[in-house]
């Protein structure tokens, strides 16, 4: 039993280094005048939006612009994760099989 909370008290261990590591890392990505920044645990640290999207008449194309460098952002996010995770020795270095 008790092997089994080290087990766990490691797992979660590591899984913090992953988290922090991952907020180190940074993501930018531009579609259609909209520019999200991202870190690597997908949490959006900046938006910026070009004054031309800024128009009542734009909303719609604001919304979509968002939404796409969003889905992006994570994409890359996900990519970083996978890349982290891999150097750390994949699910096997987590206590995963």
């Amino acid at each position: 039993m008790f092997n089994k909370l080290k087990q766990f008290k490691d797992l979660r261990s590591q899984a913090k280094t992953l988290q922090s590591a991952l907020a180190e890392e940074t993501v930018e990505v531009e579609k259609d005048g909209v520019t999200i920044t991202m870190n690597g645990n997908q949490e959006i640290t900046a938006v910026d939006v070009s004054p031309s999207l800024l128009s009542p008449e734009k909303k719609q194309q604001l919304e979509s612009a968002i939404k796409t460098a969003n889905t992006s952002a994570i994409e890359k996010t996900k990519r970083i994760m996978a890349k982290k995770m891999q150097s750390m020795g994949g699910l096997e270095g987590l206590g995963l099989k």
